[in-house]
């Protein structure tokens, strides 16, 4: 068993999505890092690795038994055992994993770059683990709310969030059913389109906004974001939380 040692963790929790996992270059001095002192390091076929961080799936069994009470976190200069916690890689991605004690991956990190290439270095003479599957990977559904992959490439870290916040209120638009209220957000997206808006029924008229506003993100997408969740209090907080000041 192969073990790294002094691994600065900043856990994203419950993310079924590997982009939501932070790069280093993206961790805040808000979040709360951890050092863990000693955890199980892994080599696993890149199915196997692609199904941890794009899932909250049951990890293998066997993997879990293998590393079991194998990590320790470093908390108030004490050494505090984690039950199931470890650092696993295809070779070309890397992610520590905490289930925090269940069999499906909680809290999921990326390493700093000095302990990344400490990883390839350690693992570059060994083969994969092989683990078996009780369920294969199936093709994964995303949706509104767990977007795929392709529609947050090239974001930052406050732009995704961002992002993720225009669709959770375009899902509520959706709940909505009013048909008045979601041309008027269409229009507001393309004023220029204004008279074939008024044509369209709410399924539609949904639908293209959606298609319209899905791709990218620009200062556009900012303020349509920002106008739109006005007046709602959750989606106000999470706004402050990515851009400090509130919405007039």
């Amino acid at each position: 068993m192969l073990y790294l040692h002094d691994v600065w963790v900043n856990w994203f929790e419950g993310e079924e999505n590997g982009y939501n996992i932070c790069h280093f270059h993206e961790w805040r001095k808000d979040d709360g890092v951890e050092l863990l002192d000693q955890v199980p390091l892994l080599k696993v076929e890149p199915i196997l690795f692609n199904y941890i961080e794009n899932d909250l799936s049951e990890v293998p069994q066997q993997l879990l038994d293998d590393i079991y009470q194998k990590a320790y976190l470093r908390k108030n200069h004490e050494r505090v055992q984690l039950d199931y916690c470890f650092v696993v890689t295809d070779g070309t991605g890397i992610l520590a994993v905490d289930t925090i004690g269940y069999n499906i991956p909680i809290r999921k990190s990326r390493l700093i770059p000095r302990q990344e290439q400490l990883v390839y270095e350690m693992i570059a003479q060994h083969e994969a683990n092989k683990y078996h599957f009780y369920e294969q990977p199936k093709t994964k559904d995303f949706h509104i709310l767990s977007p795929e992959p392709e529609l947050m490439r090239g974001l930052t870290r406050k732009e995704r969030q961002l992002k993720q916040l225009l669709f959770m209120a375009l899902d509520q638009l959706l709940s909505s059913n009013n048909e008045a209220e979601v041309r008027y957000w269409f229009t507001e997206w393309c004023p220029e389109d204004y008279s074939s808006i008024l044509e369209l029924n709410f399924e539609d008229a949904w639908e293209q906004l959606f298609e319209e506003t899905k791709y990218g993100w620009s200062k556009r997408h900012e303020t349509f974001c920002e106008n739109l969740i006005k007046g709602q209090p959750f989606f106000e907080k999470l706004w402050e939380m990515e851009h400090g000041p509130k919405v007039n």
